[in-house]
């Protein structure tokens, strides 16, 4: 496990140095390595596009990524389902919808105002999902099927708005939607990492209860797990992660699907050691994800969210094509 996790943390450490590096003005390894130390060589050039409009976009993408990963781990854990993320529980069209209606049809919106619709818009459906979902108690498969309807919902009325708003403004609002960190700053940066800070220890603190709940709720509950309870507490856990990383970077796509998978075939299905890997991968590929759309084709730029669609739409048809067999 410590082997496992040094190793991916000297990957994520690699990505972070690339991404420093390269963008639309490349740095040299030593040209970069003079700019970190602070020495009396560097350009201020250079410090300016590492310090000021770098760094802060690759620590807005590292954190970006932990929180969907976090958000991921919990929603297959309470969901059972391995198809399943936080777009489940409605938090991606909630929060779209939001953005799209608050760009269309208010007049010139605060910047600020944007990742607040964002995150309440997420908050709202979350909950709506999980009220209209409650018979005497929740279940999964409630839960995953008015997810479902209330998204498709949530998207047409996304859909009417951008039909039917100023071509600027559904063109805003079209870029926010794509997921990116391009706009990072580290005012943002700083905000996401003392809003996550508590909601992340206490999703993994709940390890033990998220492993207790992956065997099926009446097993759980033969072994004094208050099902009900647990389920609605990691729900709000999930919206808190999940919605302030969407608020933050727009619709990031499949990294909620990808990294909770590859750590658990990694390192097995505890939690308490799927937590700390899964948050690694999520970070590096978002991070690479960034870095990739930076450089593919610059000086256009990819929106991460379209980088990590790209990886994540394979692995959803492995997930399928492996699950081909099973019923139910």
């Amino acid at each position: 496990m410590i082997r496992l996790l040094v190793l991916l943390a000297a990957l994520l450490a690699g990505v972070v140095t690339a991404s420093l590096a390269f963008g639309d003005i490349s740095l040299s390894w030593h040209a970069l390595f003079e700019t970190i130390i602070g020495s009396p060589e560097a350009s201020p050039q250079n410090s300016m596009i590492v310090f000021d409009l770098r760094l802060p976009r690759v620590l807005l993408a590292l954190l970006v990524g932990a929180a969907l990963a976090t958000a991921g781990t919990i929603t297959l854990a309470i969901m059972r389902n391995p198809l399943a993320e936080p777009g489940v529980l409605g938090i991606n069209s909630g929060a779209a919808a939001a953005v799209m209606a608050m760009i269309v049809l208010v007049q010139e919106p605060p910047v600020l105002l944007l990742p607040a619709a964002g995150f309440f818009g997420a908050a709202a459906m979350a909950v709506a999902v999980y009220l209209l979902s409650w018979r005497g108690g929740t279940s999964s498969m409630r839960i995953i099927l008015i997810g479902i309807g209330l998204s498709s919902l949530a998207s047409a009325a996304t859909t009417f708005l951008s039909a039917f708003g100023e071509i600027g403004d559904v063109q805003r609002a079209m870029i926010w939607l794509a997921g990116s960190v391009y706009d990072a700053n580290i005012v943002k940066v700083r905000l996401l990492f003392f809003w996550l800070i508590l909601p992340l220890v206490l999703a993994w603190m709940s390890a033990r209860e998220l492993d207790l709940i992956r065997f099926g709720d009446n097993s759980a509950r033969s072994l004094g797990q208050p099902v009900d309870l647990v389920r609605a507490l990691m729900i709000v856990l999930c919206t808190l992660i999940s919605g302030a990383a969407v608020a933050a970077a727009g619709l990031i796509g499949f990294v909620g699907l990808v990294a909770p998978h590859i750590a658990s075939r990694l390192v097995g299905p505890s939690h308490a050691r799927i937590f700390p890997v899964a948050a690694l991968i999520g970070a590096s590929l978002v991070a690479a994800a960034d870095l990739v759309g930076r450089v593919i084709i610059a000086p256009t730029q990819l929106p991460a969210g379209i980088v990590t669609g790209l990886i994540g739409a394979p692995f959803f048809a492995y997930l399928l094509w492996g699950r081909r067999h099973v019923r139910g």
